[in-house]
């Protein structure tokens, strides 16, 4: 998957000074080498969900009993120290501009990943966002579709319905929860129509968010859909 060259701005500032978010050394990235290194470690995951599991299998033992709609799931690391508070400072507390070095982390993550037509990302319900300001997943997903020479929609996957928040819920009521939570534009399907998918978030759980997405684009005429998260829950 061939990424464009970066706008020239970001190359002038990915030569410039920064500290890392975690060890806080000096370089020329927010993530260093080293941090990568040891809290990023390339590991056997399953194909379908990223799930930890030896030998990397097609699909682990849960995928095999009951596939996902999505192909594939592909993540920068088990959610964790640093993931969890880098994540929630991106997500909770303004920080906005973690997008650009934690979307370059996860483009190299699924540098396997096949060529998408389009990224999306998980939308968030009219009051979630008024509430945060911006939507995570699409701070992600704009720049990730910069990286990989892609475009990038924030018009096509919708969320009118308010739901409960998915952290508060077990699996089986996370799955009901979001029943019929997502639809696509109606006038927009056409976008879809025989399109690879990249479906981005900022975390995987028990899939029940992806899951239901992933139906609803495929009911909508999407060819494939792929799921690209920061972190992975074990």
């Amino acid at each position: 998957m061939p990424a464009p060259p970066l706008p020239l701005p970001e190359r002038i500032a990915r030569r410039l000074p920064s500290q890392c978010e975690v060890c806080r050394r000096w370089g020329t990235a927010r993530f260093c080498a080293g941090c990568c290194a040891q809290f990023a470690p390339p590991g056997a995951r399953c194909r379908r969900c990223a799930m930890p599991c030896a030998g990397a299998p097609a699909a682990c033992g849960a995928c095999l009993r009951e596939p996902p709609p999505f192909e594939r799931a592909f993540c920068v690391a088990d959610y964790g120290f640093p993931w969890d508070r880098l994540i929630a400072r991106f997500k909770f507390q303004g920080e906005a501009e973690l997008a650009a070095p934690l979307a370059r982390r996860l483009a190299e993550a699924a540098r396997e990943a096949p060529t998408p037509d389009l990224m999306l990302p998980v939308p968030l319900a009219p009051r979630r966002l008024a509430e945060r300001g911006y939507n995570q997943a699409w701070e992600l997903a704009r720049r990730l579709a910069r990286l990989c020479g892609c475009a990038a929609r924030a018009d096509l996957l919708l969320r009118p319905v308010e739901t409960r928040h998915q952290a508060e819920l077990a699996r089986a009521e996370r799955v009901a929860n979001l029943r019929a939570a997502f639809c696509v534009e109606p006038h927009r399907r056409a976008l879809l129509a025989r399109r690879r998918i990249a479906l981005v978030d900022d975390v995987l759980t028990t899939g029940a968010t992806a899951s239901e997405a992933a139906r609803t684009l495929l009911a909508a005429g999407a060819a494939a859909v792929d799921v690209w998260v920061i972190a992975r829950t074990a």
